[in-house]
């Protein structure tokens, strides 16, 4: 069986297609399995041990459409597995040339017009009797993917490679003592899911004369102020991270006693590396986009929240702005002692 996981991004979303991919390779051991994704994700998907090969989609270009096409259909896909939901996705799943393609049904479709391109749907939920507490999350949408094609395993499994990162040598040589160390993570995508670096500030001087933990502050393109604002406020608890990449990302996580961030890629990838974690949720849903490990600790204001997965605040009051640094260090003492 030739199998095409179509999964563009972004890096928490192909994250939580890792499971399925997991399970599907469990259940078919001789299948050939190929991911597609975006150029600027390729490197999550490389780490990713269940797949054989990642294709890439170089350009958003009808040249770049038109080489990847090519690749795919010489796959010769019976089938093609598309988690994203989108018109683009879907497109791109049926034009593949693969005899049979799956997606969601219409109401878990971001975009309802991909419909049209399927020939089969993830099965309905089970009876809600007898369901785990996470059963709305994500990853077991996209493990009822799997359904389609008569695969039924709820098992959450993160097969990524080993890694080798001298950022994490360097972070210990800096942190000192005995080299332990907490991530803080104050970057988002959406300005919504962003809490005030400040508090993230406090939170990293709580870790250090409370739990005598150090703080490493990650920072992506363009969060290198970001990130300093949270050194600044952290009464020296914080130091600023060298510059990292997705595989230092991930070494770090795995070395870190915690990691506190709000609804981003690099929690994902903490969550995958069974990094503990405490989580800051606003417009995004927990039960569905959260940490699913029951240990971890999620902060959400999403109940209140009155703009939904929406990237800005529409809101006179920010739902974010009413969450006390106290509710995130007792959170991470929580956690901690867990």
């Amino acid at each position: 069986m030739n199998v095409l996981i179509v999964r563009l991004g972004a890096l928490g979303d192909i994250v939580h297609a890792v499971p399925a991919v997991a399970a599907l390779r469990a259940a078919a051991p001789d299948a050939r399995i190929d991911w597609l994704v975006d150029r600027k994700h390729r490197t999550i998907v490389d780490l990713v041990t269940s797949i054989d090969r990642t294709i890439v989609l170089e350009r958003p270009t009808p040249a770049g459409w038109i080489e990847t096409l090519r690749t795919l259909r010489e796959g010769r896909y019976d089938w093609a597995l598309d988690f994203q939901g989108l018109l683009k996705s879907a497109v791109l799943a049926r034009a593949s040339g693969a005899a049979r393609v799956a997606g969601f049904s219409i109401w878990h479709l971001r975009e309802k017009t991909a419909r049209v391109f399927y020939t089969d749907l993830a099965p309905a939920r089970r009876a809600e009797a007898g369901l785990p507490a996470n059963a709305g999350h994500v990853i077991r949408q996209n493990l009822r993917l799997l359904r389609a094609l008569g695969i039924d395993d709820d098992r959450i499994t993160f097969p990524l490679a080993p890694v080798d990162s001298a950022v994490v040598a360097t972070v210990r040589a800096t942190v000192g003592g005995d080299g332990s160390f907490a991530l803080i993570n104050p970057g988002a995508a959406w300005p919504n899911k962003r809490w005030p670096p400040e508090r993230f500030g406090e939170v990293a001087a709580f870790l250090r004369d409370v739990r005598q933990l150090p703080s490493v502050v990650l920072w992506g393109p363009g969060e290198n102020a970001l990130a300093q604002a949270v050194v600044d406020a952290s009464a020296g608890a914080a130091r600023l991270c060298p510059a990292t990449n997705v595989t230092d990302i991930l070494a770090l996580c795995r070395s870190a006693a915690l990691m506190v961030s709000g609804d981003t890629g690099p929690l994902h990838i903490a969550s995958a590396a069974g990094t503990p974690t405490v989580s800051i949720f606003g417009p995004t849903d927990p039960e569905r986009n959260g940490p699913w490990a029951a240990a971890d600790v999620t902060v959400s204001r999403f109940a209140s929240c009155r703009c939904h997965y929406r990237r800005r605040c529409h809101e006179r009051a920010w739902c974010l702005a009413d969450l006390p640094v106290t509710e995130v260090t007792a959170a991470a003492a929580q956690r901690l002692r867990s």
